[in-house]
């Protein structure tokens, strides 16, 4: 059976891509392990990465069209630059009203995609190009990374300290279905949902 690496994610609107893609160009050389984000490695805040079986994937998408009806624009507020293990990302605040919309919608998608969770390895990923560390976070996103540890953020690279990066909101209009590369770098987008359509 074919499968595929799936990331859902918000895609974000190009001033703040933008600044993604330049604090990611800042990041120390030597401290990199090779993320790049451009614009074929989408900056993004994902809700959920998956397994899923490749034969299915409309079904999937199918299933998103009715989660996204209705649930964007998404309030978005950055909180600054911040750290886990050896990566940074632009930190997001995960509780008050402004996050209930994300949290929620995080929960819906996790819950919808349920059904169709399966088994991977790193040739569900974009060329089957990808580290088992991007295998093992995507088997256990759901475990380890959704409800009360849904963690929102947008990855910029590595690093030893974050970015400065002052506070800001934006509104996130975008959702996304990607077919996730290495680093777990949203790569192809399947389908797209945008405010308003």
């Amino acid at each position: 059976m074919r499968v595929l690496a799936l990331d859902v994610a918000l895609l974000l609107p190009d001033p703040v891509a933008a600044l993604a893609v330049s604090l990611n160009r800042q990041l120390p050389r030597g401290e990199s392990k090779g993320l790049v984000l451009d614009d074929t490695h989408l900056p993004h805040i994902t809700l959920v990465q998956q397994f899923v079986p490749a034969d299915r994937i409309v079904a999937v998408l199918d299933a998103l069209d009715r989660v996204a009806a209705g649930r964007l624009p998404v309030p978005i507020d950055v909180t600054g630059g911040a750290r886990g293990s050896s990566s940074v990302w632009m930190g997001i605040q995960r509780t008050g009203p402004g996050a209930a919309r994300l949290t929620a919608l995080h929960e819906t998608i996790v819950e919808t995609l349920a059904p169709f969770e399966v088994s991977g390895s790193a040739d569900a990923f974009v060329d089957g190009n990808a580290r088992p560390g991007d295998v093992r976070w995507v088997a256990g996103y759901r475990a380890t990374s959704s409800g009360p540890r849904f963690t929102p953020h947008v990855t910029l690279g590595h690093a030893s300290r974050p970015p400065r990066l002052t506070p800001f909101t934006f509104a996130a209009t975008t959702l996304a279905a990607c077919h996730l590369g290495r680093f777990c770098s949203c790569r192809t987008v399947l389908r797209r949902w945008d405010a308003g359509s």
